[in-house]
């Protein structure tokens, strides 16, 4: 966009006054090396490899972490909806999280196609901690992961690239010799995003070598959006400008995990996809750090109602987010995509009357196609008579609506406005919102019939 068309008579708009200047943009903090991109002439036909972090990502972004029951209770939920791969908890970090893999190890409580994935720092003793967890599990993914960022590498662990790298190295070479026959591994160069691409290159590629990545056997790289810096755009072409340099390709399986520090985790994973990623970690309503991982449910939700099988099962929508909520104890917002409690609900009476109409009509067609509804509530386990609600910015296609559902009562053509005028009277007296009995008894009283 060309911002110097912007302050023109039809935009009034002010300096604000902030502070802008101290951040960089995207550009200047870190190299975007694609200049041929092909992703944004894609599309997404099939659903990426789903990874669910909600007992490792999302769980220690919780101010009251789960325990071993709730964690549980998650992982049964998580495995039900159709999860394959499901990260149990960085063993390393506490003893609850060490419990609850030895837990799953103990039980015999994963089945036979599932995944668990456990998470290490590059740390000797991290490493071992983590390997003894995770013994007597036949399938694991042991996920090593390390700052790779400039600032991180200053701040946090002090140490320039070729100190980073060694340490790297040095980390999965441990791994590989601790690795049993069920084992695979995975990398994470964290904070990839605002990490230099050759760097990010030079160890990933070094890694493929050392673990001996082949196409029955593939190495995990998984590139993060650790905290948003930029819009989806930029993420994609990292991604895809990996996707093309990345060695021993078909022996590589490119994952992501975008945060939602900039509110844009959905749109960064879709766009990755696109540009090459096949497999996305996340979380259930988007629960984890800050403002959140990418919500998994959005994302597979978005590619159903284009016509993809998201390849899990959101039928029970109210039972998953009962079960989140009481197991991560935060609530879903009402608003939350496909989730929320009202999101399916029209007060306002346009809408009201546009949903109605095509309530009315939507057998006929062989494709879903009412106005305002991009999915058909029913296929998420949600009924139709939360659909329409009436307040005082209700209208007469919602009043009409809501009689005949619950009363079998055609209203009238001549009598909807004037009805509707008095439902609308008597919502702006009470300021509160007038169930289908309520307007059953204003009609009655109204008509006397």
């Amino acid at each position: 966009m060309n911002t110097d068309s912007m302050n023109t008579p039809a935009n009034p708009q002010r300096p604000s006054g902030m502070p802008y200047r101290k951040y960089l943009p995207a550009h200047e903090r870190v190299e975007i090396a694609l200049t041929d991109r092909t992703w944004p002439a894609r599309r997404i036909t099939q659903a990426p490899l789903w990874v669910a972090e909600d007992l490792r990502d999302g769980n220690q972004a919780l101010a009251e972490p789960m325990d071993t029951p709730r964690k549980r209770r998650m992982f049964d939920l998580l495995v039900g909806l159709g999860f394959k791969e499901i990260v149990a908890g960085f063993p390393a970090a506490s003893r609850t999280d060490f419990d609850f893999v030895r837990h799953l190890a103990d039980t015999g409580a994963v089945p036979d196609d599932v995944t668990v994935s456990v998470l290490t720092g590059a740390r000797a003793d991290l490493i071992d901690r983590t390997f003894a967890a995770v013994e007597g599990l036949p399938r694991t993914i042991v996920h090593l992961y390390t700052p790779t960022a400039p600032v991180w590498r200053e701040v946090v662990l002090g140490r320039g690239r070729a100190e980073v790298h060694a340490m790297i190295r040095q980390a999965a070479a441990r791994m590989d010799r601790l690795a049993g026959a069920g084992t695979r591994f995975e990398f994470s160069p964290e904070v990839f995003n605002m990490t230099e691409p050759d760097f990010v290159l030079e160890i990933c590629n070094g890694l493929t070598e050392l673990w001996d990545a082949s196409p029955d056997r593939p190495v995990i790289h998984n590139l993060p959006a650790t905290v948003e810096i930029g819009s989806p755009n930029v993420y994609a072409d990292q991604i895809e400008y990996m996707h093309h340099h990345l060695e021993r390709r078909d022996s590589v399986v490119l994952s992501v995990h975008p945060h939602n520090d900039r509110g844009t985790g959905v749109a960064c994973a879709e766009l990755a996809m696109l540009a090459g990623a096949q497999r996305v970690e996340g979380c259930l309503f988007g629960n984890g750090e800050r403002t959140g991982n990418v919500d998994l449910v959005t994302l597979a939700l978005n590619l159903y109602s284009q016509g993809v099988d998201p390849m899990l099962d959101f039928s029970d929508i109210d039972r998953v987010r009962r079960t989140v909520e009481e197991c991560i104890r935060l609530p879903v917002h009402p608003r939350h995509p496909y989730g929320g409690e009202l999101v399916y609900t029209a007060f306002s009476g346009t809408h009201q009357d546009a949903i109605g109409k095509g309530l009315a009509r939507a057998g006929e067609d062989s494709h879903w196609s009412v106005p305002y509804l991009p999915i058909d509530p029913a296929d998420v386990g949600r009924t139709y008579e939360a659909v329409i609600r009436v307040n005082s910015q209700s209208g007469k296609g919602g009043v009409a609506y809501l009689l005949r559902e619950h009363y079998g009562l055609e209203l009238p053509e001549e009598r909807r406005a004037g009805f509707s005028r008095v439902v609308q009277a008597a919502a702006d007296d009470s300021g509160l919102e007038l169930t289908p009995e309520d307007l059953w008894k204003l009609y009655n009283a109204t008509y006397q019939d």
